[in-house]
């Protein structure tokens, strides 16, 4: 079995890999890279393979890093399945449909400023007829159940605890067991189930985002963010601007804020949640409550019975209604896409709200090098928006507790239930230097043969 490492080898973006084994060719993810001018370069360059030659896809979850580029795999002549889990399905028809309409505009946008376009593409990668063609590739999995998408290979995904619906995916093949990690959940995080426990594998290829750090423990972490909310919008009288992805970090925030509000730690919150995908994600993850813990389910139960003590939250679809956010002063917080900066509406909210020191921008996940959301948490006084250079006066909150990846010691821990060592363990979806941390941290502390893959490198397992 060969795996070619095509995608987040020494990066967090662009998981894609390559398995060949027996005569079946097919993909594990097919995600697409984020953060820059480099990043548009090699996307624009995808696939470094036929894609009439892929018997079939396994995706592990629905952000676009994981999932992003299936309709131009689709578009450039691939037609076999797509196997996800049905949560994922269902938030891939809003996220491949709103990936594609933001790379229009921001293609028209380039196009018509030429001047003060520095990197944009001016094609945009893919539009809503290669959207559909990847949609009539999808077919659900359960989740734990086994299943063979090609004679002589059996699959099964399992929990992974990282947004609704994501997966560890298990793979055997000629008689070995691949582990592909995908993203990895904190365990006890708000909403969804701890990652299942895997003990068995010959190889294994573990995600490597955090693997340089520890995340800030759940009490200092909720009084962190309670602290950014409180000082601005009640003693600076300010607005909160939270980038978020629309799917899995907008609906923890909300939970969040919801709970703070139930424990009277905040209140007469006015929360506007401003991506026009925003409202069906959350309706999306309202359908699938029997994938919540128990603390999660107890409080959809508490909010159905108390509904006059939620907060005030606003869901924005319009332009128009998104326009209007920028004439608020005080007293909002505004979620809005992409949770990088790189991308959507946020970018605008950021413009009318980051010059004004009352302000406060809150960062709740990581943000990949090259991203706007990586220069601001870096300090950037000034930053680059629609061509324009602006000066950055508001504060600038990250709180890292929330973040949807697992820890070095979650990462660590989720290794140590293996019976015994897999003879390969490939570090993956990190940043070069936190990978090469991670995978010398696995030696010393494991006693495991632990390697960072180079991107297109091709190993045998």
């Amino acid at each position: 079995m060969n795996i070619s490492f095509l995608g987040a080898a020494g990066e967090v973006t662009g998981s894609c890999y390559l398995v060949e084994t027996g005569g079946v060719r097919f993909l594990v993810d097919c995600g697409m890279f984020q953060g820059g001018h480099d990043a548009d370069l090699k996307n624009q360059h995808f696939p470094a393979f036929d894609p009439r030659g892929i018997d079939f896809v396994l995706v592990t979850h629905a952000h676009i890093d994981h999932s992003g580029m299936l309709p131009r795999l689709a578009a450039l002549g691939f037609k076999g399945a797509v196997y996800a889990t049905q949560p994922t399905i269902e938030l891939l028809d809003v996220m491949l449909r709103d990936s594609a309409h933001i790379q229009e505009k921001e293609a028209e946008w380039a196009q018509q400023h030429p001047h003060r376009n520095h990197h944009m593409l001016l094609e945009p990668l893919y539009g809503e007829r290669e959207v559909e063609l990847a949609m009539a590739l999808l077919e659900t999995v359960d989740y734990d159940a086994e299943f063979l998408p090609s004679p002589g290979v059996n699959c099964r995904f399992r929990e992974a605890g990282h947004i609704l619906g994501s997966a560890i995916i298990e793979v055997r093949a000629e008689g070995k067991r691949v582990v592909f990690s995908g993203d990895l959940g904190q365990p006890g995080r708000p909403i969804l189930r701890n990652p299942a426990e895997i003990d068995t594998a010959d190889a294994v290829l573990i995600e490597s985002t955090y693997g340089n750090r520890l995340h800030k423990n759940l009490k200092d972490t909720l009084n962190e963010f309670v602290f950014a909310v409180e000082d601005t919008l009640y003693r600076k009288q300010g607005n909160v601007i939270m980038p978020a992805f629309t799917v899995g970090r907008t609906q923890e925030i909300l939970y969040l804020l919801i709970d703070l509000t139930r424990q009277r730690r905040l209140h007469n919150l006015k929360i506007y949640v401003d991506s026009p995908m925003a409202l069906a994600a959350t309706e999306i993850t309202m359908k699938h409550i029997e994938l919540f813990n128990q603390e999660a389910q107890k409080l959809v139960a508490w909010g159905q019975e108390r509904r006059k003590e939620l907060p005030d939250i606003r869901f924005v679809q319009e332009v128009e209604e998104s326009m209007a956010l920028n004439d608020i002063r005080s007293g909002a917080i505004i979620i809005s896409a992409s949770g990088m900066c790189d991308a959507g509406r946020i970018k605008h909210h950021l413009r009318h709200n980051i010059v004004r020191p009352e302000c406060s921008i809150v960062f709740t996940g990581f943000q990949a090098g090259g991203t706007l959301g990586r220069r601001l948490v870096d300090g950037a006084e000034k930053i680059r928006l629609f061509g324009d250079e602006i000066p950055v006066r508001a504060d600038i909150y990250t709180i890292g507790g929330l973040s949807a990846h697992a820890d070095q010691a979650a990462l660590l821990d989720w290794l140590r239930h293996f019976r015994r060592a897999p003879r390969q363990t490939f570090v993956v979806h990190g940043e070069q230097e936190t990978a090469v941390l991670f995978a010398g941290l696995i030696k010393e502390r494991m006693g495991w043969d632990a390697y960072v893959p180079e991107a297109g490198e091709t190993i045998t397992v």
